[in-house]
């Protein structure tokens, strides 16, 4: 069974820092890009980043570009969201998800396995 458990997510203060984590299982993790998708309260969800299977190509939503990094430890099966310089507008339910092999990256759509997602409130 393909299992994604996030976790990481609290309350921090604007100009804060986190760190998501989203453990993966049942499936082999190093195969297939992975993604990280947030919603926020009362909107749909929308794509943050992605990244490559080993973890050398990253793209970033122009909203969080330069604060965010997404990396991966495939030998840990473990997907990472650093988030620095949290502003309020980052208050969200953080997914991460896989990308359906063949799937188009920024399309939700195309995300086959989701997390249960993990909240970021970002206020002071």
């Amino acid at each position: 069974e393909v299992q994604l458990v996030e976790s990481g997510g609290g309350m921090v203060q604007p100009g804060g820092s986190l760190r998501l984590s989203c453990v993966a299982s049942g499936f082999t993790f190093s195969n297939y890009d992975m993604t990280w998708v947030r919603q926020a309260p009362g909107k749909g969800r929308k794509w943050v980043s992605h990244i490559n299977t080993g973890g050398s190509t990253t793209y970033y939503a122009d909203s969080v570009k330069g604060r965010f990094t997404t990396s991966r430890d495939n030998a840990k099966n473990t997907l990472y969201l650093q988030m620095n310089s949290l502003k309020p507008e980052d208050t969200a339910l953080y997914y991460c998800a896989r990308i359906r092999l063949g799937g188009v990256p920024t399309r939700i759509d195309d995300y086959d396995y989701w997390g249960q997602g993990t909240q970021v409130t970002v206020s002071s």
